[in-house]
């Protein structure tokens, strides 16, 4: 795609990031947006394995990249991030406004 066509976009609110990352994780995790909550642990409360956190990083990498050039959920930084709040965090410390 030409650079002058990839132009970063206005940035993120944190809500529209929650509902991003509640969307994908429902995909993923085959349930209700709305079972998805902020405080849920990933492995404790949505019984997500690593599997399921590796394809949520990729779906958010792959959705945020038509957003802001370059976006990548850094390998080092995935064990931190435990919880939906973790990830909602980290991405809207990115590309957040």
């Amino acid at each position: 795609m030409p650079a002058e066509t990839h132009m970063e976009q206005s940035p993120m609110s944190r809500d529209d990031i929650v509902g991003l990352v509640r969307d994908r994780l429902s995909d993923i995790l085959e349930i209700e947006p709305e079972q998805i909550r902020e405080g849920d642990s990933f492995a404790d409360d949505l019984d997500a394995d690593s599997l399921a956190l590796i394809e949520l990083v990729e779906a958010l990498e792959e959705e945020l990249a038509e957003r802001t050039v370059g976006f990548r959920i850094e390998d080092e930084d995935l064990q931190d991030l435990k919880t939906v709040r973790d990830a909602v965090d980290y991405v809207h410390g990115r590309v957040g406004a």
